[in-house]
């Protein structure tokens, strides 16, 4: 396969330092494109000496956004992404290679318990996972792994969806899930990063990661997240008026209120449902 590359970076010379030798020795015909996001230190020298084309953001963009940048200059069919902190193996490449030639759209390096980065992460992951799994009736190993090799012309589809920030890999899977592209897991490997602490900040990412479980409803089918909360606003609204009728022989503001709810929010998924519909037309 005609294979690009990509790796977004930000003061990642020790990562690429050791990244890049193996990358080249695993796939020594291929396009590498690595991003600098606003680096500081050589990380734009390093790559550049390694033999890899850098494309240098001005300042910290994102690492979604550096994605999106490298994916509309990748050359190849097949666009590889992964991180440059020296986590992810590129030997590991050509497992994902073959999933594609098996005809899937997408294969994404799975890690296991022993590759998050810590118990919290770990929890997080597990819990995006089994409701990825629930919304897409697929099995969803690994959703915010940015190991992954993807179709370019599929995967640009959906640039105008991905974030600038971190959560790229769930929206680019639920997107493709969403619109009948086939996507793989293979159980990767992951080392201990190199360089420089993690970029995530604990807190403010902390909570950008909560709001990323209703992102993963609303990009695949928002009538799932909607129905349910309609319910439970009937079935609290039944049971209040029960209540009331029993005690006092009344019917309530209150059980009004919260019938109407129920209604108002689930119009509200049938109209963010169609709406997601048109988001994923090839000429939307």
């Amino acid at each position: 396969m005609d294979v690009t590359v990509v790796l977004p970076a930000r003061n990642e010379v020790e990562g690429l330092q050791r990244t890049l030798p193996a990358l080249r020795a695993a796939l020594p015909g291929a396009e590498v494109i690595v991003v600098d996001d606003g680096s500081t230190d050589a990380t734009a020298e390093v790559a550049a000496a390694h033999g890899a084309r850098v494309l240098a953001n001005p300042y910290a963009m994102g690492n979604g956004a550096a994605i999106k940048r490298g994916a509309r200059a990748a050359g190849g069919e097949v666009i590889v992404f992964m991180d440059a902190d020296g986590q992810h193996d590129p030997a590991c490449i050509a497992q994902l290679l073959a999933k594609l030639g098996e005809g899937f759209d997408m294969a994404v390096g799975a890690r296991g318990r022993d590759g998050q980065a810590n118990a919290g992460r770990g929890l997080a992951n597990a819990l995006y996972n089994r409701l990825a799994s629930w919304m897409t009736g697929h099995e969803v190993l690994d959703l915010t792994s940015g190991f992954r090799a993807v179709r370019a012309d599929r995967f640009r589809e959906f640039l105008h969806l991905l974030p600038n920030g971190f959560s790229y890999p769930t929206t680019s899977t639920m997107a493709f899930f969403r619109s009948a592209y086939p996507v793989a897991y293979v159980p990767v490997p992951v080392a201990r990063r190199l360089g420089t602490s993690s970029h995530i900040r604990p807190l403010k990412d902390g909570i950008r990661f909560l709001l990323i479980i209703f992102k993963i409803a609303t990009l695949y089918s928002p009538v799932k997240l909607f129905a349910p909360a309609a319910l439970a606003f009937f079935l609290t609204g039944l049971g209040y008026y029960a209540w009331t009728f029993f005690h006092d022989h009344r019917f309530t503001n209150m059980s009004m209120l919260l019938f109407s709810a129920s209604v108002i929010v689930f119009l509200i998924g049938l109209v963010s449902e169609q709406i997601t519909a048109l988001t994923y037309r090839r000429d939307a």
